[in-house]
């Protein structure tokens, strides 16, 4: 009953903001530059759903940022990080196809390298990594080495690629595997669908799998999709690749994922998880203790966390699946569970006033914003990468 009694409370003061920011709020309606919609004029009430009346921190906003080799066109993306050592970007592109499970190109019969290193004042590219290794990568992580670690969550048609995590040097040298090779499973160490991957304060490797829960919206669903395999779980590894343990499935209790889709630790030594499917993140210790969640922040597809502040991208939101909450980047303390900012979307005709933002999040030392588009955003956006920036 308790549960029951929090979650509505949440709803209600969810419907409250949305009420008080209707009634409250004045409308910029002057037309939108870069086709990105505006702050809101001055609100009597902030709205977290809306953003109305939240600062927006990072109002400079650079377009197809990054550069491309010649000869090819920007993919999708879901991910992009902040190489620890020296605070450059780490991103990758899906090797030109416009969606987020191949489509007409994709890494397996297009081998280019995917993986990118930009510079992150210029948007030059420092190195480019990855290629024939992939099918479409999904997850990007940067370890405290340099290391880039890359979720490929896709197989390819032949069984012989894909549904792995890789872990490649600074340089692209192949380090590590975890999974098998173009087999989607739900055994120990197997993987269906990985989302992302993580890496522990003491190196063990965490790994997210299961990207089709966040379409079961009813028991049935859910229950169907247990039956035939499908997974919604964290995987831990020791630092060499031994499985260790999982837990979660498809499920809307707490310690349950529908769709586990990006994870980061904080200072604090704890994971966090973005269950895009069920609207929050969840927050767990190293062995996987459920600890607390926070629902503030929408359908979380991607988000990062700097100097205890998080930064959570919102690119799923739509007038189906999660009405009234507009598309972009909210940012709160680490903390609680509020909102103190947000950086808004571009706007799309058939999405009317959600709008379209990115999947995958990154913030550098200066606090510039990275986005990595997706497919629901990456023609509005103009490319696979957009920096916001301070000044």
């Amino acid at each position: 009953m308790s549960l029951v009694r929090a979650t509505l409370s949440r709803v209600l003061v969810s419907a409250l903001g949305v009420c008080a920011a209707f009634f409250l709020t004045t409308w910029d309606t002057d037309t939108r530059a870069h086709a990105q919609a505006k702050p809101a004029a001055r609100a009597s009430v902030a709205n977290f759903i809306t953003g109305e009346g939240l600062p927006n921190p990072t109002p400079k906003i650079t377009q197809n940022w990054g550069e491309l080799p010649a000869g090819r066109t920007w993919g999708t993306s879901a991910g992009i990080d902040i190489d620890p050592k020296d605070g450059h970007v780490w991103a990758y592109e899906r090797c030109g196809a416009g969606t987020a499970g191949g489509g007409p190109v994709d890494c397996d019969n297009n081998p280019v390298d995917p993986v990118f290193k930009f510079d992150r004042k210029t948007g030059a590219v420092l190195a480019n990594i990855g290629k024939g290794v992939m099918v479409t990568p999904h997850g990007i992580y940067v370890d405290k080495d340099g290391n880039v670690w890359i979720a490929d969550f896709a197989n390819n048609k032949e069984g012989t690629k894909g549904q792995q995590v890789h872990k490649f040097s600074p340089k692209g040298d192949k380090l590590l595997s975890l999974g098998i090779a173009g087999k989607p499973g739900n055994a120990d160490g197997q993987f269906n669908q990985p989302n992302d991957v993580v890496t522990g304060p003491d190196g063990s490797i965490y790994v997210s799998d299961g990207h089709d829960a966040q379409g079961m919206t009813t028991a049935a669903a859910i229950a169907e999709g247990l039956k035939r395999g499908a997974t919604s779980r964290i995987s831990k590894f020791t630092p060499d690749g031994k499985f260790v343990k999982s837990w979660g499935k498809i499920g809307v209790l707490h310690g349950e994922f529908r769709t586990p889709h990006a994870m980061m630790f904080d200072a604090k030594g704890r994971l966090w998880v973005a269950d895009r499917g069920n609207h929050r993140l969840e927050i767990f210790d190293q062995d996987g203790k459920y600890l607390e969640s926070r629902y503030s922040y929408g359908r979380i597809s991607g988000f990062f966390i700097k100097n205890n502040v998080v930064y959570a991208i919102d690119s799923e939101s739509s007038p189906l699946n999660h009405p009234n909450w507009r598309n972009g980047v909210r940012i709160g303390p680490l903390d609680e569970d509020r909102i103190t900012g947000f950086v808004g979307p571009f706007e799309r005709e058939d999405r009317v006033y959600q709008g379209a933002a990115g999947e995958g999040v990154a913030v550098d030392a200066e606090g510039n914003i990275y986005a990595a588009e997706g497919p629901n955003s990456i023609r509005q956006a103009g490319g696979a990468f957009t920096k916001y920036s301070v000044k």
